[in-house]
């Protein structure tokens, strides 16, 4: 069993100063934590391969040469027997479904970010979609939002949505 952490959209730190402490302890957790871009600033990357065990990532709309250079637009893995990619955006909800088939037609399981809005569906092809959401930029939602999962040879379960608290003011 692989314990999965799904990230994008963190803006660190334009939008907060760090990641809650809520995420982190998740990062500590997950066997694998893949972020679907808009970083925004280098230390975040930084940290986040120090302290995760393994790292899936790719760069956004709003990350930097710095970034880029790092990262690439689309990130692949195989993870437990699951073909995984990940990429920042994947154009309006309209459509998503038939051009992520098209677009990715080797993979089971596509992470993306871009909206910071929660997304959770299967293709007619079979690719799952999911996107975290942010957990430090709300936009429109309600919360904060990170999603975790497990891969189980190859299966992916017990898919999770947490919505993380309102932050307190210093």
């Amino acid at each position: 069993m692989t314990r999965l952490l799904l990230l994008a959209d963190t803006h660190v730190p334009r939008r907060a100063r760090d990641l809650p402490a809520e995420v982190w302890s998740a990062v500590e957790e997950a066997d694998v934590v893949v972020h679907a871009g808009d970083w925004v600033d280098v230390p975040l990357l930084n940290a986040l391969e120090q302290r995760a065990t393994r790292l899936v990532a790719c760069y956004g709309n709003n990350d930097g040469p710095a970034l880029r250079a790092r990262l690439p637009e689309v990130a692949r893995a195989d993870v437990d027997g699951l073909a995984l990619a990940v990429v920042h955006e994947t154009g309006p909800a309209t459509g998503r479904e038939r051009r992520c088939d098209q677009a990715f037609p080797d993979v089971q399981l596509l992470v993306f970010g871009h909206s910071h809005i929660p997304w959770d569906t299967t293709t007619p092809g079979g690719l799952r979609l999911l996107n975290p959401g942010s957990p430090t930029d709300r936009r429109r939602q309600r919360h904060c939002t990170y999603l975790t999962a497990r891969v189980d040879d190859g299966e992916l379960a017990d898919v999770v949505l947490h919505r993380l608290p309102p932050r307190v003011a210093p």
